[in-house]
């Protein structure tokens, strides 16, 4: 805080009780009297104590906190649903409910740990959506349901409690912040983007800020390489899909902004129900790894001196993410042991036959379909389905398990309880298991070494070929071994070489 480092800016909270503020550890303020300080994991607890967000470093303009990948305890487990909307779908109860814990128990466990309650932290994340989108033209109201506020009178309530304004007033500073020759101190462009109302519902523009460094060509190209035509699609510089959320679904087209210091993501998204927008920004932060604290892993990662060259060269490496957890489990089944292009082909083939139509199909350029339902894969699947029998059994066999929920997958799991869940079926495998928390989870301590590509890439890089060794030697990466493998994989050039081995 003293050295006003930007690193740890939304991994902890300046609580500063003589101004009655919280602020982010690099705020330009003087700096305060240790002794009027207190430090808060997050801003909900900083709330609870009675402070409100400071009006000139904007601590919630900031890339969330990695903390709730890198553990995987309840608390972080709560923090991932919180996150995604899952206290505005189901209150409290269907929280506790999905996390497998009393209402009483989880509320303990989140005020000792984290300092706030789950209504409190839900109650955070709320106002920290509004605050995202009073910065879009969207009209007051709908802001403040689009956000998960229940009546516009507490949506006002808690924006005046957090940041001492109005929401007009707030929305006042946010545009004069973004005018040209004024710079935001987020580092984020606010663009206004007409609220209009085809069949697809609302479109909105919202920049998403990173936490530097962000090799963000490299995740977009991961994603671009492997997109299912119709689902998805990429250009050099963007990538967009369409995706099912809680109460409908979105179209959304992704591009980098900002600058090397200040990275964003420009995120153009078309809903069919603005209640959906927190859980969409939820989601495509997962799955660029918007929040990973990239600093510390290049850091670690480059301490070998047979991985810091790959390091050097694509610094912020990020660990691509899921924005549907039953879709990457349907993807990581298709993509063993064939190369990239065809697992895209047979997974081609599949949403062409059973994704249902998106309305207004074609809006978004390359957007016609969203992936197949479970449900309509274990119905006709075998009818689509090509290549050995024993595969096609076992997807047949997981979407039935989804579909009548005998296996679920939750970001709200713990790691262990996923691949448990995982392996436990008949034809799927540790890689299995271990690819679908990775990238479900953003879990950042797998190394898939039964993975051929992977060890290819370690060859290339004169690391150990030998899945053994090669697990032996990456002991030393903990507790960052997936972002080693993406690495790995990089060095491998995956689009031209098989994905893994059985699983």
């Amino acid at each position: 805080m003293s050295s006003r480092d930007s690193r740890f800016d939304g991994q902890f909270i300046t609580g500063v009780h003589s101004t009655g503020i919280y602020c982010r550890p690099s705020c330009p303020a003087v700096t305060p009297k240790p002794s009027n300080v207190s430090f808060y994991l997050t801003s909900a607890a900083a709330h609870e104590a009675g402070l409100r967000a400071c009006k000139r470093c904007l601590p919630d303009a900031v890339p969330g906190s990695p903390d709730w990948n890198i553990r995987d305890d309840l608390a972080a487990r709560a923090m991932r649903l919180i996150a995604d909307g899952a206290v505005e779908r189901g209150g409290v109860t269907g929280l506790a409910a999905r996390l497998g814990y009393s209402e009483r128990h989880l509320t303990r466990v989140l005020v000792d740990e984290l300092g706030a309650g789950p209504l409190a932290l839900a109650r955070a994340h709320r106002a920290q959506t509004a605050r995202l989108l009073l910065g879009t033209a969207l009209p007051i109201s709908e802001v403040a349901f689009a956000a998960g506020f229940g009546s516009i009178r507490q949506f006002k309530d808690t924006i005046a409690a957090v940041y001492e304004r109005t929401p007009s007033e707030l929305r006042s500073t946010m545009q004069a912040a973004a005018r040209p020759g004024n710079a935001n101190r987020d580092g984020a462009e606010h663009r206004d983007e007409p609220a209009g109302e085809p069949e697809m519902g609302t479109t909105v523009t919202l920049q998403l800020p990173a936490r530097a460094p962000f090799d963000g060509r490299g995740v977009l190209g991961f994603l671009g390489v492997r997109a299912i035509p119709g689902v998805e699609a990429a250009t050099a510089d963007s990538y967009s899909r369409t995706l099912r959320l809680p109460t409908g679904f979105a179209a959304v087209q992704l591009s980098l902004a900002g600058t090397p210091t200040a990275p964003l993501v420009s995120c153009v998204a078309r809903l069919t129900s603005l209640a959906d927008l927190a859980p969409l920004v939820s989601r495509v932060r997962r799955l660029l790894d918007l929040d990973a604290d990239a600093q510390a892993i290049d850091l670690a990662l480059a301490a070998d001196p047979l991985l810091a060259a790959s390091v050097a060269g694509t610094p912020g490496i990020r660990l691509p993410g899921s924005v549907d957890p039953e879709e990457t489990l349907f993807r990581a089944l298709l993509g063993q042991q064939v190369s990239v292009a065809a697992a895209r082909t047979a997974l081609s083939r599949l949403a062409e036959a059973l994704g249902d139509l998106l309305p207004d199909a074609g809006a978004t350029p390359g957007l016609t379909r969203l992936f197949p339902t479970a449900a309509r894969i274990a119905a006709d699947g075998r009818d689509v389905l090509r290549g050995p029998a024993a595969r096609i059994d076992t997807v047949i066999r997981v979407a039935e398990a989804l579909a009548s929920g005998d296996l679920v997958l939750s970001y709200g799991q713990a790691r262990q309880t996923l691949e448990s869940s995982l392996v436990a079926l008949a034809g799927i495998g540790p890689w299995t298991a271990g690819y679908v928390a990775m990238r479900v989870l953003g879990s950042p301590d797998i190394l898939l070494t039964s993975d051929l590509a992977l060890r290819q890439g370690a060859a290339r890089l004169s690391l150990p070929a030998d899945a053994k060794r090669l697990a032996a030697h990456g002991a030393g990466w903990a507790p960052w071994r997936s972002y080693a493998g993406m690495h790995l994989w990089r060095a491998a050039g995956t689009a031209a070489v098989s994905r893994s081995e059985p699983a």
